[in-house]
């Protein structure tokens, strides 16, 4: 009886996780297959998982649906400007239930910013619906940052969307959208519009800049600060005017001022109180009626044994300071309750 001859295939099935990759452009995708991401829409930029896989950048725009992990947002015709009337909206779902939040990095952010009477966002809008309660923003965005809570399990998509107005401006954003999954350790606390973590660090407003930028209106959302171990407290200081804020962990070290009579402030903090005109000094409790800074027990002296702690937790005005009506800028500190 013959036999056919039998030949013997050998392959090597090769899986890897879908971790977060650097792009040779520097930005970060998401390792998968190449024909993955060809199917993803994406671009493949470098290779990763020891070269079995490929970086691959997604990228959408108006009317889009992305389930994809590092996506970004791009405004029509990018990287080149948009100068039109638009409605342009992306949809955001889930890729996993066990996903519970969307943060939001402002990569590029520049559209017209609000009227300047009421300084409210009427001529171009971002809009965040399906999530968290978000404020309505404008202006230039650029390095800020956004969680979106979302809940567990299979909920309702996430739509963004920016709307144009069609006056003459040069506009142009791009947003990394990065897919938190619910059991992870840099999970923002729920309720939480913006979250920072570490030792120090920024924070500024929407629409921040020392020039030109304008306080936004309609504005109230919460920014929380992780808790680092073996610190207890929070430094708070507006930085010189060049558009931050900044907070150190800890550490109380004491203010810089300037020479004797010199009055040291910072256009870094302006924030109106009870009337629509800038105050000068600085305003706490309740003279700040309409727009403020809330920071929990805010005292210019940290918990001293001798003294018994006095504390606001309301500030306003055109200097940063936890006393009233004060033209010199000081150092704000509030302690957790577990020192």
């Amino acid at each position: 009886i013959a036999r056919e001859k039998r030949l013997l295939s050998l392959f090597t099935l090769v899986t890897f996780d879908n971790t977060i990759c650097g792009g040779l452009n520097g930005e970060n995708g998401t390792c998968v297959a190449a024909a993955e991401c060809a199917q993803r829409g994406g671009v493949a930029s470098g290779v990763c998982a020891n070269g079995y896989g490929v970086c691959c950048i997604v990228t959408v725009s108006c009317g889009g649906i992305t389930a994809d992990n590092n996506t970004h947002f791009v405004n029509p015709n990018y990287p080149s400007t948009f100068d039109g009337m638009d409605s342009c909206q992306v949809t955001l779902v889930k890729s996993d239930p066990d996903v519970c939040q969307y943060r939001l990095d402002f990569v590029q952010f520049n559209i017209r910013g609000p009227e300047t009477t009421n300084n409210v966002c009427t001529y171009d809008q971002f809009i965040v619906s399906g999530g968290n309660p978000v404020p309505i923003i404008c202006g230039n965005n650029d390095g800020n940052h956004m969680y979106i809570d979302t809940g567990v399990g299979q909920t309702n998509p996430v739509t963004l969307t920016f709307v144009t107005s069609g006056n003459s401006f040069s506009r142009s954003w791009k947003v990394r959208i990065s897919q938190i999954r619910c059991s992870t350790i840099y999970r923002a606390e729920e309720g939480c519009l913006q979250y920072f973590t570490g030792v120090s660090g920024q924070i500024k407003s929407f629409n921040y800049d020392p020039t030109t930028g304008l306080q936004l209106s309609n504005q109230d959302y919460s920014i929380c600060i992780r808790m680092e171990r073996n610190f207890c407290g929070i430094q708070y200081m507006a930085c010189p005017d060049d558009g931050r804020h900044s907070l150190s962990q800890g550490m109380m070290i004491p203010p810089a001022f300037g020479s004797a009579g010199q009055i040291m402030r910072s256009n870094a903090f302006t924030l109106t109180g009870n009337t629509q005109a800038t105050q000068i000094v600085s305003m706490t409790g309740t003279s700040c009626m309409t727009d403020w800074l809330s920071i929990p027990c805010a005292t210019n002296l940290g918990r001293l044994p001798s003294l018994p702690m006095i504390c606001v937790d309301r500030l306003c005005g055109g200097t940063f300071n936890s006393e009233a009506q004060n033209l010199n800028g000081s150092s704000v500190i509030s302690e957790y309750l577990c020192c």
